[in-house]
């Protein structure tokens, strides 16, 4: 690497490492694991200075970086096995299919603006977090990064049916635990 290209990569950091961050916290709502990511996104941008050509911005090459390291992260997430007790359903259903009584869906009111209140963003966030690392990418890159089913199979290595299980389980889930934890008698 000559002197200009270090002086170029400390300008780069300066000028897109707090995008960058937002970006990959927003991602993947791990301040440490997002920091790592994208410290590892300047590491690969560092490798590959002299191969890039310039034909897009700085920030889109590196906003470009900063994709594929978080869905390598997601990828070596869903390689993980889920446990037993994580895949049953049998809380939520009777052995006939019905909802099980204390597990039926109930209404949320004012469901409308959820998102804007910050505590239950925290709840949401917690939820989310409580899945199996598997569940939690699917649903991340589904709902967060609007991938579509064919790119997420593709980028965590599963067939559409173990995707469109997971999305359900994950939702179960997710309600479940918003009910339990936002909702409370």
């Amino acid at each position: 690497m000559k002197i200009q290209d270090t002086t170029e990569i400390a300008k780069w950091v300066e000028d897109y490492a707090a995008g960058l961050l937002k970006r990959a916290m927003f991602k993947i709502s791990d301040t440490e694991i997002a920091k790592d990511i994208v410290q590892d996104t300047f590491l690969a941008a560092t490798e590959k200075l002299h191969p890039f050509k310039g034909n897009s911005s700085p920030k889109t090459w590196l906003y470009s970086i900063l994709n594929f390291k978080i869905i390598d992260y997601y990828r070596s997430k869903a390689r993980q096995t889920v446990s037993p007790a994580n895949q049953s359903l049998l809380k939520f259903f009777t052995e006939t299919g019905e909802w099980a009584d204390p597990k039926k869906p109930k209404s949320w009111e004012d469901e409308g603006s959820l998102l804007d209140d910050s505590d239950f963003q925290m709840v949401l966030r917690n939820c989310l977090e409580a899945l199996p690392e598997k569940w939690n990418a699917c649903v991340r890159m589904k709902y967060l990064m609007n991938k579509k089913g064919d790119e997420i199979c593709q980028d965590l290595e599963i067939t559409p049916t173990n995707l469109w299980q997971i999305i359900h389980r994950s939702k179960l889930n997710l309600r479940d635990c918003i009910e339990t934890n936002w909702y409370k008698d």
